[in-house]
């Protein structure tokens, strides 16, 4: 039970880990630009091109300084040969002995030195080589980067220009959020200058002060009375010849009586102005009819038998 337990936790660690890593490597993609990856590239491979010409230097130095110690070497085998030969001409055989067997021993150095310089001559020779193929490595790799770079950044410009037409790209996007508030504000402001405008014309919104100008009033009214009248002589001018000869039919019935009448009328009218209104017409009384003589009668009796109200006067009576 205890293994199994233990085997669970190791499988639910395995899987949170490899999640984590996918978010990681998600999140790296998203950020990863292949350009800056690249210089990156191509930075390294130039640390390690002057690493290895930094070791062709260094082999090349020990080669000159085995070399250095071979001319020594040589010089004084050189200079231990001629000491031998000089003894043995002056009868010193132990002298040249002696020099013949320092000769020797450098001789033997020589030989060790010889066979390094050789060997650092040929690692020096492979560096160079290594060296030069890497550099022209490093020169191809340049060019394709900068190549790459141009067909990414081209893409990339392209991308964004497909997706500032097609309106899905964020900028373009919050642009025409702009554009549409900026609209709405808009189309808000003239709808409340075109309301406070008519508030204006109406009268309703007046001056700081509460009054207003009574010649522009009087204006106004006088405005609106001409407008009045001309209406007025629109819709007369609509008559049909029918119903002015009726107008006037009805006008010719009322006599001289109803020309007198508008006489006074048509006076007050040239005193008030050309834009007073008119005054209502003036209807002469019609004659009242005379009524049917009726004789009241007190208990029965006719008003002529009643004394003070009909017949014959009685005396006394004027």
């Amino acid at each position: 039970m205890y293994m199994k337990g233990t085997a669970a936790r190791m499988g639910v660690m395995k899987r949170v880990s490899l999640v984590f890593k996918a978010k990681a490597n998600k999140a790296l993609d998203k950020m990863e630009d292949p350009r800056e990856t690249l210089d990156y590239s191509y930075q390294r491979q130039l640390e390690l091109l002057t690493k290895v010409r930094r070791g062709v230097a260094d082999v090349a130095t020990s080669r000159k300084r085995v070399e250095l110690q071979m001319n020594q070497l040589q010089q004084s085998a050189n200079k231990l040969e001629d000491q031998a030969r000089k003894a043995l001409s002056m009868g010193r055989e132990d002298l040249a002995r002696e020099a013949l067997a320092r000769k020797s021993s450098a001789q033997s150095q020589l030989n060790d030195l010889q066979a390094q310089y050789a060997q650092l001559q040929a690692e020096e020779e492979k560096l160079t080589v290594a060296s030069q193929r890497l550099q022209a490595k490093v020169d191809a790799f340049r060019t394709r980067k900068e190549t790459i770079k141009a067909t990414y950044t081209a893409a990339e410009a392209q991308t964004r220009i497909n997706e500032a037409f097609s309106g899905i790209s964020e900028e373009m996007g919050d642009v025409g959020m702009a554009i549409q508030r900026a609209e709405d504000k808009t189309a808000q402001m003239q709808a409340r200058a075109g309301a406070i405008d008519e508030l204006m014309a109406s009268g309703a919104l007046d001056d700081l002060g509460g009054h207003r100008d009574d010649i522009q009033s009087e204006l106004d009214m006088i405005s609106s009375g001409s407008d009045v009248e001309s209406e007025l002589a629109r819709l007369k001018g609509e008559l049909t010849a029918s119903q002015r000869k009726q107008i006037e039919g009805s006008g010719a019935n009322g006599g001289p009586q109803a020309a007198q009448a508008q006489q006074p009328q048509q006076a007050q009218q040239a005193q008030q102005g050309p834009y007073a209104p008119p005054a209502p017409q003036y209807t002469p009384p019609q004659q009242p009819q005379q009524a049917e003589q009726y004789q009241p009668t007190q208990a029965g009796l006719p008003v002529a038998d009643l004394p003070g109200l009909g017949g014959e006067p009685q005396d006394g009576d004027g």
